[in-house]
């Protein structure tokens, strides 16, 4: 760098030579239609990243929905939604009236009916659910609405309470 009290005359440097020089063109970005798009004020989607689709704003599902990738819904469900070992996250503009079941729903719209969740069930302060709720978790922020019963499970407890039955351990004989 040139310094007014630097003894001697220096010349600054040329456009030419602080401009980059040209360099073969670089391949063009892919899309990749599986990535996950971020949400502003949802949490990061579970499991490897890709593996989420998306129900956008305007449109309007009428039926069931099953998989085996997380869904994210920004528009309307109705019917029923059964993703059992994934997530299902339901968008500030979510408006769901369908039974969801699915390892882990996060409510940040409005659901209407019963939610079963392997693991936990997560009702963020923008969200309102209205149904009886399953799960080994639950999560309801300040500002939440919530109406229904709630039923606390242990994983691999079934609806009657009971245990499920574990298998029975092989026994060889030596």
């Amino acid at each position: 760098m040139w310094k007014p009290n630097q003894t001697g005359t220096t010349t600054p440097p040329t456009i030419d030579a602080i401009r980059p020089t040209p360099t073969p063109a670089t391949p063009a970005t892919t899309f990749d239609p599986g990535a996950v798009r971020p949400t502003s004020g949802a949490a990061p989607a579970a499991g490897p990243v890709g593996e989420q689709a998306t129900i956008g704003k305007s449109l309007i599902v009428k039926g069931e929905v099953s998989g085996s990738e997380s869904l994210y819904i920004d528009g309307k469900v109705e019917g029923a939604i059964n993703l059992p070992g994934n997530r299902v996250t339901v968008g500030r503009n979510g408006q769901v009236a369908a039974n969801i079941m699915a390892r882990e729903v996060v409510v940040l719209g409005k659901v209407r009916g019963n939610v079963h969740a392997s693991d936990r069930v997560d009702i963020r302060s923008e969200g309102s659910l209205t149904g009886d709720v399953a799960a080994a978790r639950i999560s309801i922020e300040d500002g939440a609405y919530f109406k229904g019963g709630i039923d606390i499970r242990k994983p691999g407890e079934t609806k009657n309470g009971a245990a499920t039955p574990l298998p029975e351990p092989a026994i060889t004989e030596a």
